[in-house]
């Protein structure tokens, strides 16, 4: 029997208007450039302005674009996933807000939230939702407005993340092409290193947490910088020996734009050519679980049919993992 595997159809991808540059950044903020630049290899980030804008906003701006590009009609999308730390509201899910907004009636959604790599956990579920046979088409986003959650007083972690949202079609076929395996980890002992304080069951929003400035993002750099060049290389070495693959197999990473340091150092470990090991982080920032779908989708044009694509990534949680796809358009 032919097995049915799960192929990305489409890729788009969009960032909001503002840019939010290192030197605007250092009037909010004891930084500059150059210390951002060292540490992180970030330039510039992109935030969404206007009142009452979310996620959605974001999640719906690529969906519209993927329906409008194939000529689909929003019936025909079975799966609507969300992949984000940064929901419009905590119920219900974003993933039914961007259906709603974009006239997909026919069909179910759920949010998705492993931190950074909630793409590649999003995308491992949908493939596994068509393999199963359940559903022929998927749309999956990762969209985030991390600027929400950030606070602008930190200078360790406000350099660090920016909005944005990519979203793929993952449409069932029986070639040799789209999901071929994955390998997906968490360690919740991580929490205590990348976590937000406030706002959930535990300590829900008082006037306490929000003097104490409880509802952003707290995170300890070193212990996630050890975790994160470690495990995404660790998860993609052990997906690379499962199949078979070796360095020159593999055609392009796409690694999780954290850190400058831990991509280098992630492509470093696995022995990939460097011009291989896609990057955008100096133009956006760590958009969370939106930065492995716009990498996608700014160099789609370099793929070519059947092309090896390795996606890593690691989050707060701890969550971590590798993905191999066969390009498939």
């Amino acid at each position: 029997m032919t097995k049915v595997r799960a192929a990305i159809t489409a890729v788009e991808g969009y960032l909001p208007d503002y840019i939010l540059t290192n030197d605007e950044l250092s009037t909010m903020v004891d930084t500059n450039d150059e210390w951002i630049m060292t540490r992180i290899g970030i330039k510039e980030r992109r935030i969404l302005k206007g009142e009452g804008k979310g996620t959605s906003d974001l999640g719906e701006k690529v969906v519209k674009k993927i329906l409008e590009s194939k000529s689909i009609d929003p019936s025909e999308i079975e799966l609507v996933i969300c992949c984000t730390v940064t929901p419009d509201m905590l119920f219900p899910a974003t993933a039914n807000i961007i259906a709603d907004k974009c006239g997909i009636k026919n069909g179910f959604g759920f949010d998705i939230n492993a931190g950074c790599s909630g793409f590649i956990y999003g995308l491992t579920t949908a493939a596994k939702y068509i393999e199963s046979g359940f559903v022929k088409k998927v749309i999956v986003v990762g969209a985030e407005k991390m600027s929400s959650i950030v606070n602008y007083q930190d200078r360790a972690t406000c350099p660090i993340f920016g909005d944005g949202a990519g979203a793929v079609l993952l449409e069932a076929t029986e070639e040799e092409f789209g999901f071929m395996d994955s390998g997906l980890y968490s360690d919740g002992v991580g929490r205590i290193h990348l976590h937000q304080k406030a706002g959930g069951s535990v300590r829900p929003p008082s006037h306490e947490t929000i003097d104490a400035r409880e509802h952003f993002i707290y995170q300890e750099g070193q212990p996630v910088f050890k975790w994160a060049v470690t495990k995404m290389a660790e998860a993609t070495e052990a997906l690379m020996q499962k199949n078979n693959l070796k360095a020159e197999d593999i055609s392009f990473v796409l690694p999780h734009q954290a850190n400058l340091r831990i991509i280098d150092a992630t492509g470093s470990r696995l022995g990939v050519d460097p011009s291989k090991v896609l990057r955008n982080i100096e133009k956006y920032g760590n958009t969370t679980s939106a930065t492995i779908p716009l990498l996608m989708w700014e160099n789609q044009s370099k793929f070519k049919k059947g092309d090896n694509l390795i996606l890593t990534a690691f989050g707060a949680g701890f969550t971590w993992g590798a993905i191999w796809i066969k390009w498939a358009i």
